[in-house]
């Protein structure tokens, strides 16, 4: 499996493919594909990834052509991590795998630092 790689974020071809339909399907052109974090969880920490417009300090990556847009206050907390996609029975959706966490919760969507 490749992944395609900033120094910043990881992002697997399954997740790549999967962020390509989503966004053929769903985004706006004054909008990105946001990848960030905010508080909450049971684990003190989860992922953000939405649409939403770009704002002026963004820091932007590009994957083959798909503009990902991270707010600086969060690159510390994402510096490293992969970003998949997971098609099997049990465990189909997005997955980021954070080296950066001490800890996560059992669903994978919460971390701490």
């Amino acid at each position: 499996m490749e992944t395609n790689t900033s120094k910043l974020l990881h992002i697997t071809d399954s997740a790549l493919l999967e962020l390509r339909q989503l966004a053929a399907e769903n985004l706006a052109p004054e909008k990105v594909i946001r990848i960030g974090v905010k508080g909450g969880g049971c684990s003190g920490m989860t992922y953000i990834l939405d649409y939403q417009e770009k704002q002026p300090n963004d820091i932007l990556l590009e994957f083959e052509g798909l503009a990902v847009a991270i707010a600086p206050a969060h690159a510390i907390y994402l510096e490293g991590v992969k970003l998949d996609f997971g098609r099997g029975l049990d465990n189909r959706g997005f997955i980021f795998e954070n080296p950066n966490a001490s800890e996560t919760c059992g669903c994978g969507t919460s971390f701490a630092v």
